[in-house]
């Protein structure tokens, strides 16, 4: 069972414009060290254990693609630190930063898209639920708690209902943050909804 509350508690969300792009911001800490932390984001085999497959030259400069999903190049890499690649085109940008902090890891990651392609604050409700997906599956992956096929678990009714209420939680950041018009918004949570939870939409 997922604690669908706590899970959601546990990301700290962020949303930022300007005249030229869209910033997206998770945090989250883990209960692990910053190697195991960097090496389950890293290492193919452990990715496809919480997130889904993944494949190509995983190296700066090489490209990958996540099975089903977006691939992108890998810019910059600084074990255990810092990642930095493109994500569904070259505008596209995800930048994820480790940092120990005590018997913790602290996470973030940050998302940025080009204004005429995200349009608003609002486009953030087309990413940040799928990053609260993946950074709660990272989670329970670390914990020992994440059993099976992660796409598979994805589709679920439990998941869906974590990403119904991410979707809640994201708009209430957007709407905080002042970066879309309530029309904007409106729209783009009807479709966030029908995207990240189909069957319950």
């Amino acid at each position: 069972m997922i604690d669908i509350v706590n899970q959601l508690n546990a990301i700290r969300r962020q949303v930022s414009r300007n005249t030229e792009e869209v910033g997206v911001s998770l945090t989250r800490r883990y209960d692990a060290s910053i190697e195991d932390v960097w090496e389950a984001i890293t290492d193919p085999d452990r990715i496809k254990r919480w997130l889904m497959p993944i494949s190509g030259d995983l190296r700066v400069g090489g490209a990958f693609q996540l099975e089903g999903n977006a691939g992108g190049e890998i810019l910059q890499c600084e074990p255990p630190r810092r990642l930095k690649v493109t994500f569904g085109g070259e505008t596209s940008i995800v930048e994820v930063r480790l940092s120990a902090e005590g018997e913790q890891t602290a996470l973030e990651l940050e998302h940025t898209v080009p204004i005429d392609m995200a349009g608003s604050g609002a486009g953030a409700l087309f990413v940040g639920p799928g990053w609260d997906g993946a950074l709660m599956g990272l989670g329970r992956f670390l914990a020992g708690e994440a059993t099976g096929d992660p796409v598979k678990a994805a589709r679920s009714t439990q998941v869906q209902e974590f990403s119904k209420a991410s979707v809640q939680a994201w708009a209430a950041t957007i709407e905080t943050s002042g970066t879309a018009t309530a029309d904007e918004l409106a729209a783009a949570k009807e479709a966030s909804l029908a995207g990240f939870a189909p069957d319950l939409h």
